[in-house]
């Protein structure tokens, strides 16, 4: 009976695996299979490298929503992880355990918040003090950075937490035996010990960051348009692709789905360089 019980279960979880990975199969199947033809139509250069988007002239130029994404993102993880990392090594090693609770569940409902709630939290408060404060429309690059930095927080601060959590205390004792500083210990021992793990946290944060779409569109500006400034509108790949696809037909709606490969490839560059990381740092290991 045990023995049938264990084949049934190890059918389950083959079964639970083969459909995560048939669905990122699929998924992979469909972006391809409609967005390559997509860009041998515009032609890649003039599709990656294209300054224009008007679709009403079949020019579909994607540049400035890639240099957007990439500017909006590296401002929130500028921002984000230093404050992520912190808290967590603030949760690891010296929150006192009356507030850890709440703190804790504090964290993890800031991840269940609705993506729209958000965007309404830096359309209403963070547009109109960046507006008040710095000049211009308030809709931003700054603007989408700051919400983003917001948003990438619970997705970086568990992972990390739980890396920190992961080391074994035998490497703090050993620094403090041999004359560390509390704080040395956890910056020079600690969380290089738990690198692996931090890499992977600030990985999901950038996915997190890259693939947002409600919030960015709020407080965006939602310009296309080569990015002039800090406090100038932009549009990122993933607000192009909602704004625009549902009137979106026959060659529009393509570079549409041309424009969510790119972000798909962006997604797996990141995730190959984190693997690049690793491997290396077992090496030198």
């Amino acid at each position: 009976m045990n023995k049938f019980k264990e084949q049934a279960m190890k059918i389950v979880f083959m079964v639970a695996a083969c459909a995560s990975v048939l669905a990122v199969f699929l998924i992979c199947l469909f972006l391809f299979a409609n967005g390559l033809p997509a860009i041998a139509k515009i032609g890649p250069l003039k599709f990656l490298l294209g300054t224009v988007w008007k679709s009403s002239n079949d020019k579909f130029g994607i540049f400035p929503m890639i240099i957007a994404s990439i500017y909006v993102t590296g401002g929130a993880i500028l921002i984000g992880v230093p404050i992520a990392l912190f808290t967590s090594v603030f949760m690891a090693r010296y929150c006192p355990q009356k507030i850890y609770r709440p703190l804790k569940s504090g964290i993890e409902l800031m991840a269940g918040v609705p993506s729209i709630v958000y965007g309404f939290f830096g359309l209403v408060l963070m547009v109109p003090l960046i507006r008040s404060t710095f000049g211009g429309t308030g809709t931003s690059w700054l603007a989408a950075s700051l919400l983003l930095a917001i948003m990438i927080l619970p997705t970086i601060i568990g992972p990390t937490e739980s890396a920190l959590r992961s080391v074994p205390e035998s490497y703090y004792e050993g620094s403090l035996a041999l004359g560390a500083t509390k704080e040395r210990s956890i910056f020079m021992v600690m969380l290089p010990a738990a690198k692996s793990g931090i890499l992977a946290a600030v990985v999901l944060g950038i996915g997190r960051a890259i693939g947002e779409t409600m919030a960015v569109i709020m407080v965006a500006g939602n310009q296309a348009r080569m990015p002039v400034g800090l406090l100038k509108g932009l549009r990122t790949m993933t607000a192009n692709i909602v704004t625009e696809m549902g009137y979106a037909t026959g060659l529009h709606r393509e570079a549409l789905i041309a424009t969510g490969v790119v972000l798909f490839v962006f997604i797996l560059i990141i995730n190959l360089s984190l693997s690049l990381l690793n491997r290396r740092s077992e090496h030198a290991n």
